[in-house]
């Protein structure tokens, strides 16, 4: 059943019409500046009138979605902390202590935290509840959750980006917090790619080097047991994924759904995205990469994704903070966009492409 809705709402999503990008870039091309002079802001402004269709892009109103889950895999000794720090994070978070409520403030953005499996109940009422489950299973034994799950977990996210586009939410960031969940993206994306788990799996949380062999040696293991479909993203997701995961690829979806744009954070949010672009290609049009992450394949999947970082700082904190590092810069990028002259208002000859 979800999955004949998810699917059924994947086919009506309309194509983007990209003269609205071509538009944005001859707004640019105009400017009394040199061409190209802000880089990959000038493409993100672009993506963004093309994301949202209009001539007269904004991002004033903004919100950042903290998908918080738990992943059984943990029980296989694959982090640095067991699950009940997830809990913790997720009721700081609704408290606004967390790194990424501190950035968010300075950024102008609201935080919303969203519980799609946490393996126990947050009593907070700050937090959105959209769990089916308490967790996943640890795909080293089982799969992760099953196909219905998997599929929920996708329309949860879905329904959250659909509900913040109606409270005129202008440009859209992606979080998540959840132990393990380094380890199962990097599970996703080795079976997406069909990739050696070794070039794709990094520390996460602060692993040590041996941590880091025994991380690698379970996704393999994991991989090996499960044998997911590499051309079935659902398949791939419901074996060695996670709900947060699951739930960001739908948020992108929704976000293409409701000509919003949403930026990607860093490795897991940017493997999500790649689920997303799999199972909806015109997600991608709606799509932001604010960073790249200093997890091993964090240019792999950008590279996969098509798109170009604006930061490298070597961050991977994850929570949407790489989100919250992109938002001023494109505020600046905007300030330019609409408050710079032209070269027609300071009578000069305007530079010309060779």
């Amino acid at each position: 059943m979800n999955e004949t809705c998810l699917k059924s709402m994947i086919g009506g999503i309309k194509p983007f019409d990209d003269s609205f990008f071509s538009s944005a870039f001859k707004r640019w091309q105009t400017l009394a500046k040199p061409l190209g002079g802000l880089g990959v802001l000038e493409d993100d402004v672009c993506r963004i009138a093309r994301a949202q269709q209009t001539i007269s892009p904004s991002i004033e109103k903004r919100a950042l979605a903290v998908f918080c889950s738990d992943n059984g895999i943990v029980a296989e000794g694959v982090s640095q902390t067991d699950s009940s720090v997830t809990a913790v994070v997720a009721r700081n978070l609704c408290l606004g202590e967390t790194s990424v409520c501190k950035m968010a403030r300075r950024a102008n953005c609201d935080v919303f935290p969203v519980d799609v499996g946490i393996n126990v109940s947050i009593d907070d009422e700050r937090i959105c509840d959209m769990h089916g489950r308490r967790g996943t299973a640890s795909f080293l034994r089982e799969d992760a959750m099953s196909r219905e799950e998997c599929c929920g977990a996708v329309l949860s996210g879905i329904d959250f980006a659909s509900a913040l586009c109606k409270k005129g939410y202008d440009i859209l960031a992606t979080g998540e917090m959840g132990i393990g969940n380094t380890t199962t993206a990097s599970a996703v994306l080795s079976a997406l790619l069909g990739e050696e788990p070794e070039n794709l799996t990094g520390k996460g949380a602060g692993l040590s080097d041996e941590g880091l062999l025994h991380k690698i040696a379970v996704i393999k293991e994991g991989l090996l047991q499960r044998k997911p479909d590499r051309n079935d993203v659902l398949d791939v997701l419901c074996k060695v994924g996670g709900f947060d995961i699951c739930a960001m690829a739908g948020f992108f979806i929704g976000g293409a759904m409701c000509r919003v744009p949403v930026i990607v954070d860093g490795f897991i949010s940017a493997v999500a995205a790649l689920c997303a672009k799999r199972l909806c290609p015109k997600s991608q049009s709606v799509m932001l990469a604010s960073h790249v992450s200093a997890e091993r394949a964090g240019k792999v999947v950008l590279a996969e994704l098509g798109l170009k970082p604006v930061v490298t700082a070597e961050m991977h904190l994850g929570e949407g903070t790489g989100c919250m590092t992109l938002l001023p810069l494109l505020d600046m990028a905007f300030d330019v966009f609409y408050g710079m002259p032209t070269f027609d208002d300071i009578k000069i000859e305007a530079y010309k492409p060779l």
